[in-house]
């Protein structure tokens, strides 16, 4: 689909396309072939089109008359799950975004989002650009809070001492969404980066400070996301911390009730020696001594004990 932002929004075909107004298209790889013929896009951009990019830093590549980029897009909802991609073609008075893989169609909502964002009279190349890739961040600070959230009570449990055997893993999984979303954002700053220095001069001067708005907010965003991920890493070396902690407290009392009852392996290997003359093997009360020996040693040495804390 290709519209014209006229005194309305005008759906147009190709042949119809004029550079008197401000054209926004959401088109497929297909479509791109047809445009692409007329306009001359490079052949490298196209095929690029074909299939989505595996990596967030692909680059952009600037020429004379256009500017090309591919952008993958995080869900917010599930960083885990398959991610929309599509390329972008930035030239005087157009946008077009290619259809790459868009599973849900929600990066067409997000454009068409943006064409209807502000009034036709007054849009520029500028706002729709703005707009577009607002409406892609425009729910991340609000899920950047909630996981700072999470992560702080993740950091209660730890002090509390109930965190479960797979926190660790929990919070593996925080960093690596956390990355996604870093790596996201670097991408975002590419582009925006690219526009702003208009190195192929597609905008007029002075109209660029919506990229440059939309720029600090993703370095915002982005400082955020680096910000939870040290968190994140910190609570890693305090969940470490703690687990040895409790190693060393059951290895202390262990080694505590060690001390109290060795002397009874001294008493059993003093008496258990087969010397002839042991005045308590015909003792009548031999049997008892030794109990109450015992007995005394392990109290006297659990008192001891306990004074020291060591348990």
């Amino acid at each position: 689909m290709i519209y014209q932002l006229r005194e309305k929004l005008t759906p147009i075909t190709i042949d119809e396309i004029s550079d008197e107004y401000i054209t926004a298209a959401y088109i497929n790889a297909e479509e791109l072939r047809e445009i692409g013929l007329r306009y001359g896009f490079a052949r490298s951009t196209i095929a690029a089109c074909q299939e989505a990019s595996g990596h967030f830093r692909s680059g952009v590549e600037v020429y004379d008359d256009y500017t090309f980029t591919e952008l993958r897009i995080v869900n917010q909802n599930n960083l885990s799950s398959t991610q929309d991609s599509v390329a972008l073609y930035i030239m005087k008075n157009m946008i077009i975004v290619v259809d790459v893989e868009d599973y849900d169609s929600s990066t067409k909502e997000k454009f068409m989002a943006a064409v209807n964002r502000y009034s036709y009279s007054a849009v520029t190349l500028e706002k729709v650009i703005y707009g577009f890739f607002d409406a892609l961040i425009s729910k991340d600070f609000k899920f950047i809070e909630d996981l700072g959230n999470e992560i702080t009570e993740l950091e209660e449990y730890v002090i509390k001492g109930s965190a479960d055997e797979d926190f660790n893993l929990h919070l593996l999984q925080i960093k690596k969404e956390l990355l996604s979303m870093h790596n996201y954002y670097e991408q975002l700053l590419d582009i925006t980066d690219a526009i702003e220095e208009n190195e192929n001069e597609l905008f007029a001067d002075g109209d660029l400070w919506y990229i440059a708005n939309l720029g600090q907010k993703i370095v915002r965003l982005k400082e955020d996301a680096d910000s939870l991920s040290a968190s994140v890493t910190h609570l890693q070396d305090a969940y470490s911390a703690s687990l040895d902690l409790k190693l060393n407290n059951t290895m202390k009392f262990f080694t505590a009730i060690t001390s109290i009852f060795f002397p009874l392996t001294l008493i059993a290997g003093w008496y258990g020696m087969n010397f002839k003359y042991m005045p308590e093997f015909d003792w009548k009360y031999g049997y008892i001594f030794v109990i109450a020996l015992s007995v005394c040693v392990v109290a006297g040495l659990t008192v001891i004990a306990k004074k020291k804390k060591w348990f």
